[in-house]
């Protein structure tokens, strides 16, 4: 029995991830991320009916020539590797020339894992300006047990690494919303960051933004230094949540009177919604456990679903 069910477990790691709804950007993309999720799904189906593991290992279309492209995949080389935290890393991948991946706001793309000889698939958002020339940049969590974070943590400067896109993202214009209110768990951050940056960087655009970032401690807030230089903006805000410090004292002073402690709990809610200079829309990213949560508290906030996109 035991063996059986670590087969059964092989099998489902391996079974592709039905994407969000949110994923899907409405706008007729094609292939659609369900339509390539369609087609994984049946050859995964097809090779577990088969108990063949190789069926999965078929050639994927490849692209040498440097275009991101939503059909195929198109390699890219890995020009730098930060380390942010213990277990999150800043990745800077190379583009031709002075070439730009030309993502709209919040547009994410899915990276090619090879992990022994089998293959796994996962999104990841871009933290790098949409025109961002010549680069761009992701921030990853590696997980202990993770099978994309094994391929991810071998990473290295020159090693060439397979994406697809760009997929999904935030229909967002300028001046559209009176305030933004972010709400961004770990690498939740990553849509937020491209959305803030365009903002800061249209002088005509008088969007207020606020952005409430979830983390354990102070030590794994990721991109401090980029955070503090967009919170220096007259119509940007950010607030740190911090589930496991019990503490503020230890904080530096410039962080002491923008963090809190504990969960973003339905109260904290309510005193945030209530701060913004004008009713807010609402961005969301974080696991689905933190998404259902926030949908939850927004609504005893009075925010309605119609004005909330979760990525």
């Amino acid at each position: 029995l035991q063996a059986m069910s670590d087969n059964e477990q092989d099998w489902l790691a391996l079974r592709p991830q039905e994407p969000s709804p949110s994923q899907c950007c409405g706008s007729g993309c094609k292939p659609c991320i369900y339509d390539v999720y369609e087609k994984e799904l049946a050859q995964w189906e097809r090779a577990k009916a088969m108990q063949d593991k190789s069926l999965l290992m078929g050639k994927k279309e490849q692209s040498s020539n440097s275009e991101l492209n939503p059909d195929t995949f198109t390699a890219f080389s890995v020009s730098l590797v930060e380390q942010l935290t213990e277990d999150t890393y800043q990745y800077k991948f190379e583009l031709p020339g002075n070439s730009s991946l030309r993502l709209s706001l919040g547009q994410h793309i899915v990276l090619r894992g090879v992990v022994n000889g089998l293959e796994v698939q996962r999104a990841y958002t871009p933290i790098s300006p949409g025109n961002a020339e010549g680069y761009f940049e992701v921030l990853i969590k590696c997980y202990e047990a993770g099978l994309m974070s094994q391929y991810i943590k071998t990473w290295k400067r020159g090693d060439v690494v397979f994406w697809r896109g760009p997929f999904g993202g935030f229909p967002y214009r300028r001046n559209k919303h009176g305030e933004l209110l972010m709400l961004a768990s770990g690498t939740g951050l990553a849509p937020m960051i491209p959305i803030l940056r365009s903002i800061t960087d249209d002088e005509e655009d008088e969007t207020f933004v606020t952005l409430v970032g979830c983390f354990p401690t102070f030590e794994k807030i990721y991109l401090k230094p980029l955070l503090q230089d967009l919170a220096r903006y007259w119509n940007i805000r950010i607030f740190y949540v911090l589930s496991q410090e019990t503490s503020l004292e230890k904080l530096p002073w410039s962080y002491q009177e923008t963090t809190y402690t504990g969960h973003l709990n339905e109260d904290l809610m309510k005193t945030i919604v209530n701060s913004c200079r004008r009713r807010p829309f609402v961005l969301i990213c974080g696991s689905s456990a933190f998404n259902e949560d926030m949908s939850r508290y927004l609504k005893a906030a009075g925010i309605e679903e119609n004005s909330c996109f979760v990525f």
